[in-house]
């Protein structure tokens, strides 16, 4: 088992997961197996359901440590590199070269600081990654060589570009294959690879769109977007997959609520404006009540005005309501959050062959998605949602909780109980989202005539 540490320096929001999941691409691509771990530092709360609009990271900000609490994690790598030994060790550093504007001289003091406090902590970067405006300068990078004990080729370029699916290709060519190949002992070639050139081609797709699609999202924390990150990465990856560049309208559910219109008018106005301009609407999931009654409206808007809607795991729910349609599953505790929720790959059996959703699967008998909700729709109202033109084409493999729903006579109207988002990938959309694309381009009824196939591009 060999190891990469990425940390980050400088700043926070640097780069640290698109660098971890670049590396992971190339290494993929070598035939090598892959494994992710995001460690959250809290040590008192739960990171899971915490307000995304807190955040932290392991990170330094002008040579001291930002995050006090990330120091048992720091202090356990720094054991961990002797327990596995170096040849199956490595640490990856992002650190910032700024390029002020008065001067435009790329500077080094930051990076210098962020190493020299890394290695007051025990550990000592094998690669420092510079994120940059614009290429480094030779001269730069000898001077952080030489200031932060590595070699130049240890030194990488991680300069601003047009797309970040060009950021695996950017490192490749500056020999970070070769690099790992010699400090991890690993049995791969150094020679271009087959599932680059796939992502070559894709990087260069997404220069050239010319068409655009747009989205409502409709959410509770749309002033923070990486609260949405994974969903908004999936509908980029569906975007591109049928060449469209997407633009995404940000609406804060709470802003299409009657109390909105009363109080702040002109808001309410700009908000039911987005929404009704855009080709589609999605609705990802969130946790309590409040902006739960504008994503009422905003759905009750996308059924009547037939506008493809894919709604990912929501909660609407009134605590006190009499007849319930959304319930805490009987398992689990009422009134907590933390640790009582359905978590992890879930298995669902499609019941019927006439789902769009079925097809976009490749017409899958099932489907294993990753689930992460404490609430369920109501089983005793199955019979009354079905009967009004609602059928739950997917159910859990003891056909008791209802994992997907779709609406008769419309052009796209999906809800599922998983989040479909977390398995996305650039080169493999996610079917859900790759549906709600096609249909708000006009495109999903031809897509499923042709046999679930694009037309060449």
């Amino acid at each position: 088992m060999k190891y990469i540490l990425v940390t980050g320096g400088v700043i926070s929001g640097i780069g640290k997961g698109i660098i971890a999941s670049s590396v992971g691409t190339i290494l993929k691509s070598c035939g090598l197996r892959v494994t992710a771990i995001k460690i959250d530092p809290y040590i008192n709360i739960d990171a899971g359901t915490f307000s995304p609009y807190e955040h932290g990271d392991v990170t330094y900000l002008g040579g001291t440590v930002g995050d006090i609490e990330s120091m048992p994690f720091i202090e356990a790598f720094r054991q961990f590199q002797f327990k596995v030994k170096r040849e199956n060790f490595c640490n990856i550093h992002v650190s910032l070269v700024p390029q002020p504007s008065a001067t435009g001289e790329q500077k080094t003091k930051p990076t210098q600081n962020s190493v020299r406090e890394l290695r007051g902590l025990g550990l000592s970067p094998d690669l420092i990654m510079c994120r940059c405006s614009t290429p480094l300068e030779n001269s730069v990078k000898e001077k952080i060589s030489m200031f932060c004990h590595v070699e130049p080729e240890q030194v990488i370029c991680v300069a601003d570009v047009s797309s970040i699916y060009r950021v695996p290709l950017l490192l490749e060519n500056q020999g970070v294959v070769g690099y790992f190949c010699q400090r991890l002992d690993l049995p791969i070639e150094t020679r271009p690879r087959k599932m680059l050139t796939k992502w070559k081609e894709m990087s260069d797709r997404s220069d050239r769109l010319l068409e655009q699609c747009s989205i409502a999202l409709v959410g509770k924390y749309t002033k923070f977007t990486d609260s949405y990150a994974s969903v908004i990465k999936a509908l980029e990856h569906s975007a591109l997959a049928i060449c469209h560049k997407l633009d995404i309208k940000y609406i804060d559910s709470a802003d299409l609520e009657p109390n909105t219109l009363k109080e702040e008018p002109v808001k309410y106005h700009e908000a039911w404006q987005k929404l009704c301009s855009a080709d589609g609407i999605l609705v990802p999931g969130g946790f309590g009540v409040r902006g739960t009654e504008g994503k009422i409206h905003a759905i009750n808007w996308a059924r009547k005005q037939k506008k493809p809607f894919l709604d990912a795991n929501s909660t609407e729910f009134h605590p006190e309501s009499k007849h319930p349609v959304v319930i805490d599953m009987p398992e689990h505790n009422p009134g907590q959050m933390g640790g009582t929720m359905r978590l992890g790959k879930r298995r669902t059996i499609f019941k019927t062959t006439n789902s769009i959703l079925r097809r976009l699967y490749g017409d899958a008998e099932y489907v294993d998605e990753r689930h992460r909700h404490r609430f369920e729709v109501n089983p005793e109202l199955k019979d009354h949602f079905e009967g009004k033109g609602f059928h739950f084409v997917g159910q859990d493999v003891e056909g008791e909780r209802m994992e997907v729903i779709e609406l008769d006579d419309h052009p796209y109207f999906v809800g599922v109980q998983y989040h479909p988002e977390f398995t996305s990938r650039p080169i493999k959309p996610s079917p859900p989202y790759f549906g709600l694309l096609l249909a708000s381009a006009g495109k999903l009824q031809s897509y499923l005539q042709k046999g679930c196939r694009l037309s060449p591009r």
